[in-house]
Formats: structure tokens, C-alpha cells, sequence
């Protein structure tokens, strides 16, 4: 019986990459000169400091293009409050959301058991197994969550005949 999972993974790698290269460009310009602001990566937790608000949208406007350069869905990041740390110094945690959660794997659950296909959903830990009877019903089923799971990132794997 055929079936694929349907996961949310983010490569730690590229991440860290992307990290280094956002810190690295902020240490060479002109108007980060003299402050401290970097970003620091705890595993999957990204914390940025900065001396403003400003400065920090001015780090997310560097930190997101080159997560995106590298291939990492920019959907994975949850932004928490900005935090005041001391005077004017501001920081912000950005969560990297990996594993598809709860509440939407059974938002596809029921979105595959209301279209009426022929497949059957179930949650396994931090991923969705679905199967079927036949390879085209899983295709209609891979289509159907991609157009309708927009604000998350999925990735579609582990295909079996």
C-alpha cells in the first residue's frame, strides 16, 4: 500500500551558516559601527540584541533574505515579543518551529478526511503518515495540503510503493 509523510524539517547547518554570515554583515556596516548588536543561535532558539527597534528591523532585514539564500523556509520562525533588556536595549527571540505541530496535523487529518479521498492520516510524533491504494489519490492528496496549508512549511517524503 503506498504512502508518504508529510514533515516540517529545517537544516541546522544552513542555519548556522545563515547565522554567521547576517553577523557578519552587520559587523561591517556603517551604521552598526560602535553598537552592539548581534544575532545568537541556541539551537533552534535565535535570539537578536540590538540598541533600538530600528536596529533590530534593520537585523531582520539582513537575517531573513539570507535564510531564504539559503533555503530555509522563512514560514519555520515564530517571533516572540521584543523584550527591553537595559536602557534602550531591545532583544527578540525567534523560535525555529521544527515537526509538524498538533493543531495542524490534525488541521490535515480532517482536511483529508472531508475532501473524500481514498487515504487514510495519521499522526506520528512530529510528522503525518499518509497512505492510500492508489499513487494518483496521493498525489491529489499532496496537492490538496499544499494549496490549503499556506502559513506553515511542509515537505513531502518518504514515498513508498
Amino acid at each position: 500500500m503506498p504512502s508518504f509523510d508529510i514533515t516540517s524539517e529545517v537544516d541546522l547547518v544552513s542555519l548556522r551558516n545563515a547565522v554567521d554570515v547576517a553577523n557578519r554583515k552587520i559587523g561591517n556596516r556603517y551604521d552598526f559601527k560602535g553598537s552592539d548588536c548581534r544575532i545568537e543561535q541556541n539551537d533552534k532558539l535565535l535570539t537578536l540584541f540590538a540598541d533600538s527597534d530600528f536596529q533590530l528591523d534593520q537585523m531582520q532585514g539582513i537575517l531573513l533574505p539570507e535564510m531564504t539564500a539559503k533555503k530555509i523556509d522563512i514560514r519555520c520562525l515564530e517571533h516572540r515579543d521584543v523584550q527591553k533588556v537595559s536602557g534602550n536595549k531591545v532583544k527578540q527571540e525567534l523560535v525555529v518551529r521544527v515537526g509538524v505541530e498538533q493543531d495542524v496535523a490534525k488541521k490535515i487529518v480532517r482536511l483529508l478526511k472531508d475532501a473524500k479521498l481514498k487515504v487514510q492520516a495519521s499522526i506520528q510524533g512530529e510528522s503525518v503518515r499518509v497512505s492510500g491504494a492508489k499513487r494518483d489519490v496521493l498525489q491529489d492528496a499532496i496537492a490538496m495540503v499544499r494549496k490549503d496549508v499556506t502559513d506553515f512549511p511542509l515537505q513531502f517524503g518518504n514515498f513508498r510503493d
